[in-house]
């Protein structure tokens, strides 16, 4: 028995939904969890067996083919412990992108270098977009596999939308400044423009004032514009 993370919970999260089995609990992970709690598919094999140990969920087994399979549902202490985990506020958001710590030190290499990390980020994003049509056909559709759970959903497709946008955007971008730059370091660095500074400490400035509600900042940081 191993100690309870996150992860624990988003599996637990799941099995409050419906009963699954490993194999079925580590691809809905993949469709509705990836994007922003991204784990390797052996940890989330792994958290039934603990949950079970736990007590928090249990197993039964279920004839299919020649083989049987192991089905996991959740328990009413299971249940009981999802809902204190819930009412607990949540970490502030951790970004692990190798791309963006590429570029942070791409002076260190060449602009060649640094363009094409630029441009495999772009290129991830849209192949993000291109992941998340099927899936959102289908809630248009029928409402996906949960319809019950749409206004939740909702909720998440615009953070990861509007996320993906956003590294979209900043792509686009940053590919159109660097490849204006001579160089990156030494005497081929780039005169530096001190535009994106001033705008992002007069918005810290604003927040900090208590007025960073406004519709102009607020505007400008989300990227939404009519959208909102």
């Amino acid at each position: 028995m191993r100690d309870l993370t996150t992860t624990s919970y988003a599996s637990l999260g799941l099995l409050a939904l419906k009963p699954w089995s490993t194999y079925e609990l580590a691809k809905q992970m993949e469709r509705s969890l990836h994007n922003f709690w991204p784990r390797a598919e052996s940890k989330i094999y792994e958290e039934p067996k603990n949950l079970v140990a736990h007590g928090l969920a249990r197993s039964r087994k279920e004839p299919t083919g020649k083989r049987p399979r192991t089905v996991y549902s959740i328990t009413p202490k299971g249940r009981r412990a999802l809902r204190r985990w819930l009412d607990e506020p949540g970490g502030p958001p951790s970004l692990e992108f190798e791309g963006i710590m590429k570029v942070f030190f791409s002076d260190q290499g060449s602009k060649e270098q640094l363009l094409e990390q630029i441009r495999s980020i772009r290129e991830w994003a849209a192949a993000e977009r291109q992941r998340a049509v099927p899936i959102l056909r289908g809630y248009l559709e029928d409402g996906g596999p949960f319809p019950e759970r749409l206004h939740i959903i909702r909720l998440m497709v615009r953070f990861l939308s509007e996320r993906t946008r956003f590294v979209e955007d900043w792509a686009r971008w940053a590919e159109e400044e660097v490849q204006g730059w001579p160089g990156v370091a030494g005497s081929e660095r780039p005169p530096v423009d001190d535009d994106v500074f001033r705008r992002a400490l007069e918005e810290a400035e604003a927040d900090v004032g208590g007025n960073g509600h406004d519709a102009d900042h607020s505007e400008s940081r989300s990227g939404v514009g009519g959208h909102r």
